[in-house]
């Protein structure tokens, strides 16, 4: 165990950068184990670093940072020939939780203070532009072919793509993920009656201990990997990626965003609830209320956030069957009352399908074959749901049906685990999320049923919801299992 060093003094410029040699370390650490070489330390190249930097916009020079790390011990540069810069980390927890905990001090005086805030007007407008160049390829090239592939492609159809890519246990977050990216269009939820009662749109939080493949479901299927070779399936332009931003810069950030809807990707969304002060305003984010944060120096808005979240919530876990005794952190409820919500236990038949994954992924074994499709299709659906002008006039908005029948499944998923105990261990809540699920899986076909006026759930969309339901309910009473029985 290395002694508490000194303080870094970290400047606010390097709070993004410290963050980021934070999560370098961490996923160093998650391959050394995976590769079973426990007791070397893990280790990385600056080139890595600077790599991550690039992609998550941060243009800041680590070299100061990395050396006074050397300085005192935590980390330690190997000796190579090729002028590629080799580190060591020697106490990786000790180096994590030092660099994060410095970075949250040095944050700390930003909720009182001005801070230097991206270009975010610039941010939309490239946004913008790269969902506007991706919309006219297919209204003007790949049209015919677009709607050829949506008469035949239904949630069954996606899940069984990522099935075979990704392997049972791992396939169903990054299905989630994806209708997650389809909800974004916000389609009305339409009771019998007539009235409209929701929206399809939903925050996603995958929430868990490290390494259990979060990241991967949230923003490399959804934006692509190229370093590792993954086509992005996801919306273009419409999803925003949070690495390195502070919740205050967020929460000023978020006015721009005023009257949008986008998608914010947060890879260490438990990060920002250790600031002073952000619980209660990321809580009315969440809920898409108004929002006024005041400070010394000024107040933030009002304004009304109508945009979304894919996160994830590390947390560390230890028994993995015992969902209550494991969970102590005290902003889970939070989460859990507001998005649509996965726990993963990191148990071992999920570290062996994250594993077999990986080991794919790097061998060029997995063919992402239906992806350029799968994102043809959805832009184009989100296009139309959103009344987009370039969407040709033949094409009308669509509603989702809400139907008893649905209902009656999940009530009986909710019977069987009543029946179980005399207190039941979930929340109502988890229902309306499995209702919301069916409903985006529904705009899957679109093309499907074009002379329909609404869009119906049907026994597939009921049965991915009976499943999320079954498993969550498992989950919060210490069970594990696949069957929506």
């Amino acid at each position: 165990m290395v002694a508490a060093p000194v303080a870094l003094d970290i400047a606010p410029s390097e709070v993004a950068v410290a963050r980021s040699l934070a999560a370098l370390v961490a996923e160093a650490e998650r391959r050394r184990a995976v590769r079973g070489v426990a007791s070397a330390p893990p280790s990385f190249r600056l080139s890595d670093l600077r790599s991550r930097l690039l992609r998550e916009r941060v243009f800041e020079d680590p070299t100061r940072l990395l050396g006074r790390l050397k300085r005192r011990g935590l980390l330690q540069e190997l000796p190579g020939g090729s002028g590629e810069k080799h580190f060591r980390a020697p106490y990786p927890d000790e180096l994590r939780q030092l660099l994060l905990g410095e970075a949250a001090r040095t944050d700390a005086s930003e909720v009182t203070g001005p801070t230097f805030l991206p270009d975010e007007e610039a941010e939309i407008r490239a946004m913008d532009a790269e969902f506007l160049d991706h919309l006219r390829e297919v209204v003007g090239r790949r049209l015919d072919a677009t709607i050829a592939f949506g008469r035949t492609f239904d949630v069954e159809h996606l899940a069984r793509y990522l099935r075979d890519l990704f392997g049972e246990e791992l396939y169903f977050d990054s299905l989630i993920s994806l209708l997650q990216q389809y909800a974004l269009a916000d389609a009305p939820l339409v009771a019998p009656t007539g009235r409209v009662t929701g929206a399809t749109g939903f925050h996603l939080a995958l929430f868990g201990p490290p390494g259990t493949g979060k990241t991967f479901s949230i923003d490399d299927l959804v934006r692509g990997n190229p370093r590792s070779g993954v086509p992005p399936h996801g919306l273009p332009g419409r999803s925003r990626y949070c690495g390195g931003i502070t919740p205050a810069q967020f929460l000023r950030v978020g006015a721009s965003y005023s009257g949008r809807t986008f998608n914010f990707i947060v890879p260490e969304f438990n990060d920002w609830f250790k600031y002073r002060g952000m619980v209660e305003p990321l809580k009315l984010v969440m809920e898409q209320r108004e929002v006024k944060w005041e400070t010394t120096f000024g107040t933030v808005g009002p304004y009304t956030f109508r945009s979304f979240f894919s996160v994830n919530y590390n947390v560390r876990t230890g028994a993995a069957d015992d969902y209550w005794t494991t969970i102590a952190d005290p902003n889970f409820a939070a989460l859990e009352d507001r998005m649509l919500l996965r726990f993963h236990p990191m148990t071992p038949s999920r570290f062996r399908a994250v594993e077999r994954s990986a080991e794919r992924l790097e061998l060029g074994e997995l063919d992402f074959d239906l992806a350029a499709s799968i994102r043809d299709h959805l832009t184009l659906v989100y296009a139309i749901e959103t009344g987009h002008p370039l969407v040709p006039r033949s094409f009308r908005r669509r509603s989702v049906r809400l139907e008893r029948p649905l209902y009656d499944r999940l009530r009986a998923v909710s019977e069987k685990a009543l029946d179980r105990t005399a207190v039941p261990k979930f929340s109502p809540r988890l229902k309306s999320r499995a209702v919301r699920l069916a409903a985006a899986a529904s705009l899957l076909g679109y093309f499907a049923t074009p002379d329909d006026p609404g869009l119906a759930i049907g026994r597939q969309e009921t049965e991915l919801a009976a499943r999320f339901y079954t498993e969550e309910i498992r989950a919060r009473e210490g069970r594990r299992g696949q069957a929506a029985a």
